[in-house]
């Protein structure tokens, strides 16, 4: 398998090819070097494999932390694993977007796809002050198109940006990219359980979203580069991404490989679901005497959530004597769950099939 390695420095502020670095050069080597989580793109605990259609909506999570954002439906597909290509050695998935037209982008539009970091994962990096941190932000990208394609670092205020580009110059082969990133001085970053840092990979976006100005800070909310690749141009176009890592320093370190228990753990702050396949224990039973909550189940997620999530029932469950279910008190740690009774009686309702969850979201 062909294999095209490409280091990029925005820290000279011309975002051109260059083996420089300059700037705060301390760099972690100890756990969780990475800001980014799932950067393996192994934890997809929402569509296990399935293809996420933009047919709706503005932004989806697809794979754990990844989401996608979008001004137009219909344009393009996200699956883990899409077309079944080989990943880069040492991996075993990636998250892989499939433009489903050829579409030209309108000045107000955007497409990309991008993890918002925690705040409490940036705090060292002491951005916004005089002793704020280079970043380096790696992965590897394989595309069916070739050109300059374009990323962006933003504040939670989206009103300072880092506008990267990167080239892509044999179509269909994995290349490893690597950003020198210059810590800012300036602006506003979170050091709470808001939004860190965005990190954004453009695929189409319009011209309102793009500037010509790359690899240094500037005020504003960029979403690419002007002459920047667009996927969603061209029918049936790919652009695969894996091993996404952001680090402190000014050197690209190997990927930070954590166990897969760690990764799912670290997912689950921000998402996680109870049911979700068939035969589930996830059970609720017992005797109301009317209409009301006979009965409350409480359901502990299996790790602290950033926030008191957002709750949700999906799918078809089977039930009898049951109208509903009701969710009461919520907060990081757990969630109380009654069953609202049709009449007076036995009821139960179960989880029976893989599309019958509870889902507790609390995403950036």
């Amino acid at each position: 398998m062909a294999l095209t390695q490409v280091e990029t420095s925005g820290l000279s502020g011309s975002g051109a090819s260059s083996n420089s670095t300059t700037g705060n050069v301390f760099s972690q080597t100890g756990p969780f070097k990475n800001r980014i989580i799932n950067g393996d793109m192994r934890i997809d605990q929402r569509n296990a494999g399935a293809s996420v259609s933009t047919a709706s909506g503005n932004n989806a999570y697809t794979l754990d932390r990844f989401q996608i954002y979008y001004a137009q439906t219909s344009k393009f597909t996200v699956q883990q694993n899409a077309g079944s290509v080989t990943p880069p050695a040492g991996f075993s998935n990636y998250l892989g977007i499939t433009s489903s037209s050829a579409y030209s982008s309108i000045a107000a539009d955007y497409f990309f796809v991008r993890q918002h970091v925690e705040g409490y994962n940036i705090a060292d990096l002491a951005w916004g002050t005089a002793n704020a941190s280079a970043v380096t932000l790696s992965f590897w990208v394989r595309s069916s198109l070739t050109g300059t394609f374009a990323g962006v670092l933003r504040n939670s205020a989206e009103n300072l940006s880092y506008v990267f580009t990167y080239s892509i110059s044999s179509a269909n082969t994995w290349t490893a990219i690597k950003v020198n990133i210059a810590g800012p001085t300036t602006g506003t970053w979170l050091t709470t359980n808001g939004i860190g840092v965005e990190v954004h990979w453009d695929i189409g976006s319009g011209s309102n979203g793009k500037t010509g100005t790359t690899g240094s800070w500037q005020s504003g909310g960029f979403f690419s580069a002007t002459g920047a690749t667009s996927v969603v141009g061209t029918n049936g176009a790919t652009f695969y991404i894996t091993g996404v890592q952001l680090e402190a320093g000014s050197v690209a370190t190997p990927f930070e490989r954590r166990s897969y228990g760690q990764e799912l753990s670290l997912c689950q702050r921000y998402y996680t679901y109870f049911g979700g396949k068939a035969g589930s224990n996830l059970i609720f039973q017992g005797y109301g005497g009317s209409s009301s909550f006979p009965t409350t189940n409480q359901l502990v997620f299996p790790s602290r959530m950033r926030t008191s999530p957002t709750i949700a029932r999906e799918g078809t469950w089977t039930s009898s004597n049951v109208s509903t279910l009701d969710f009461g008190y919520v907060n990081e740690m757990n969630l109380s769950v009654g069953a609202v009774v049709s009449s007076a009686g036995n009821f139960y309702i179960f989880a029976d099939s893989a599309d019958d969850k509870i889902t507790a979201s609390a995403e950036l």
